[in-house]
């Protein structure tokens, strides 16, 4: 018995010294010391300011007056796109997804169509930016948009039931009482907004800032995302933002109640037709998806079956989609250093970390 009576003693000190170590967790070790010019790291991997100036510069018009406020939010916004492009691009690496120079060339080709060489020459010496600098932003977008079809868009069907319950669940809406069209659109306003809904949370709040967020949009319009993706992460519209800026069948006794340029805009374009429209000091990007004649329709017409398994996809897609990104942010380590910077500083850099004024 004697052998054995120092058991007690011994579970109880281990037990203390399990509580003590619990109770006093050893400190982590101290972070590396990151450079005031690294804006972000993923995974490892830096992205830098001069990465997202120039970036920021690609989207806004040149010489656009906005307050230093206005312009780090809007670089904030810009740096979360490319911590989301930057995962992207690393599982476009893991995918063996690449951009074919011929398909590269072809879209920066179509992005610079309506100007002259000389005219394109000015606008990159008015942002400040090389022409391998846009053939890179358009090369990282086109390739987080391949592993986005690849990952998601490719592997979203659509059945024929899925088609018919539809249609059911949504007879009334098939039977026309007169010609309509369908429509989307991406609305930007000149003012802050009270609700938000777009993906981004992106908000233009003066004129100025509303111009150059339109720019962008068209910009990027013309490098080909979609433009549901555009509408989910910039329109202001709260009720068709979350849809990519789906607004449904619009009668044409409704467009007559609307402002003439909007309404020439819809009725006097073609289905793919792309139109901004000055509006209240604002703009709406309107794009015409179809015209539908007045009448009774079901799903063995082509144009009808097409438009539910459109809408079917395109709902599934910005779900799917947005599931996928989040997922992949959510595996990734992200530290983004500028917003830690500005909020420590309540929206002031300190100052060996402000940005450089760009060249001239």
């Amino acid at each position: 018995m004697s052998a054995r009576r120092p058991l007690l003693p011994l579970v109880f000190a281990i037990a203390a010294v399990a509580g003590a170590c619990q109770s006093r967790p050893a400190a982590p070790p101290p972070a590396p010391p990151v450079s005031p010019d690294v804006w972000a790291v993923v995974d490892g991997r830096e992205i830098k300011r001069d990465d997202v100036e120039r970036a920021y510069r690609r989207t806004v018009q040149p010489n656009q007056q906005v307050s230093d406020d206005e312009a780090m939010s809007a670089k904030l916004g810009v740096l979360d796109q490319m911590i989301v492009e930057d995962i992207m691009v690393a599982k476009a690496k893991e995918l063996k997804i690449e951009v074919p120079a011929t398909e590269l060339d072809a879209a920066f080709n179509e992005g610079k169509q309506k100007m002259t060489d000389d005219q394109f020459k000015q606008e990159l010496a008015a942002r400040n930016l090389s022409a391998d600098d846009m053939r890179e932003g358009l090369r990282r977008d086109l390739t987080a948009r391949k592993v986005i079809e690849h990952e998601v868009t490719s592997k979203i069907t659509v059945t024929d039931q899925d088609i018919n319950d539809f249609y059911q669940a949504n007879k009334a809406q098939f039977n026309l009482p007169e010609d309509s069209y369908r429509i989307a659109q991406i609305v930007v306003t000149s003012v802050k907004e009270q609700q938000i809904a777009n993906r981004t949370g992106d908000d233009a709040t003066t004129p100025q800032a509303a111009q150059a967020k339109v720019q962008m949009i068209m910009d990027r319009l013309k490098s080909g995302t979609p433009f549901s993706e555009l509408a989910t992460d910039f329109s202001e519209d709260p009720q068709s933002a979350p849809r990519g800026g789906d607004v449904g069948l619009i009668p044409t006794s409704a467009l007559r109640q609307v402002p003439p340029a909007l309404r020439d805009a819809v009725v006097k374009a073609q289905p793919g037709t792309v139109s901004v429209v000055p509006m209240e000091g604002g703009f709406t990007i309107v794009a015409l998806i179809e015209k539908q004649a007045a009448g009774q329709r079901d799903p063995s017409m082509p144009q009808v079956k097409d438009g539910i398994t459109q809408t079917l996809k395109g709902r599934r897609e910005q779900l799917l989609r947005t599931a996928y990104v989040e997922a992949s942010r959510d595996k990734a380590v992200v530290v983004n250093h500028l917003a830690r910077r500005l909020a420590e500083g309540q929206g002031k850099l300190p100052q060996t970390l402000a940005p450089a004024a760009p060249a001239k």
